[in-house]
């Protein structure tokens, strides 16, 4: 990383500076913030708040892109709250360890990765469910609620929808994992639980499943039909049983979608029928998408 340390004690700033590149840093020094906002290409800016009659919003403005931290002799409002509230992330008390500075300095660049990340996550799945409409009242919803749909996207649409409107941290669960139930009992009570494929559950299993999200706020979607449960459920479907509407595909697309999506609902022979091929061809598809179906 490049780092800015604006510091007017020269001795305390080199010995940081040396101690900063031995980890791999690129380190430079200024003595006045005059000389700090020349420049503005920097990861992350260490600013002394003891250098006297210095005016540090200006330094706090110009890098605001960057992580600010303050090293302070002591605390009050002009050395911590008032750098803080102009948006410095973070202070740390002289005389400190070298460790607790790029401890600081790694927990801002992580956080700062994830927010870039969770951001255009976030505009991916705004394009993705563009057009996808569910046509449901998100208010006043009951969880558990199970959700039956036959196109997983519609049902997905509902679930980010509902808990970006709660803002609440979303789990996401797929009960063809092995160890699903074993997640699902060690999640907070205070998150959103996303489960996915309730119908590949098996008999044997569903009464600990709904035990276990017993008191939980989870939506559980099934692309099958659902009866003879006692949570709230309602039904989600697209304007095409396949496809989203507009959407579409050529026709190897096509029929590796279908066998992606409908061979462990439907025997080989009955599958192979509905698109047109042999069972012979139905085996090469796999071979060729690499398509593992499950036994």
């Amino acid at each position: 990383m490049k780092i800015l340390i604006i510091e007017n004690e020269v001795y305390l700033a080199q010995s940081i500076a040396t101690k900063l590149g031995e980890l791999g840093h690129m380190c430079e020094m200024c003595t006045s913030t005059k000389d700090a906002i020349r420049s503005n290409n920097y990861d992350v800016v260490l600013l002394s708040t003891n250098i006297n009659g210095q005016d540090f919003n200006p330094v706090i403005e110009t890098f605001k892109k960057s992580i600010v931290i303050l090293m302070v002799s002591y605390i009050s409002n002009d050395t911590v709250s008032k750098p803080l509230s102009a948006g410095a992330k973070d202070y740390i008390l002289k005389p400190f360890m070298i460790e607790e500075l790029v401890r600081k300095i790694d927990h801002y660049q992580d956080y700062e990765r994830l927010k870039k990340r969770n951001a255009a996550y976030e505009k991916y799945l705004a394009h993705t469910f563009e057009n996808t409409k569910h046509n449901q009242d998100l208010q006043d919803i009951e969880l558990p609620l199970f959700i039956s749909s036959n196109f997983q996207k519609y049902a997905d649409a509902f679930a980010f929808e509902y808990a970006q409107q709660e803002n609440l941290p979303l789990h996401f669960v797929t009960l063809s994992d092995s160890k699903a139930l074993s997640e699902i009992e060690n999640l907070p009570q205070n998150s959103l639980i996303y489960i996915i494929d309730f119908q590949m559950l098996k008999k044997s299993d569903k009464t600990l499943f709904f035990e276990l999200i017993e008191g939980k706020k989870a939506i559980v979607v099934s692309t099958d039909r659902i009866e003879g449960i006692s949570y709230p459920v309602i039904e989600i479907k697209s304007d095409n049983n396949v496809f989203d509407k507009g959407e579409i595909l050529p026709i190897e697309d096509y029929v590796k979608f279908i066998v992606l999506n409908y061979q462990d609902k439907y025997p080989d022979t009955e599958l192979s029928k509905k698109l047109g091929i042999s069972r012979k061809s139905l085996w090469e598809k796999r071979k060729k998408y690499d398509i593992i179906k499950k036994k």
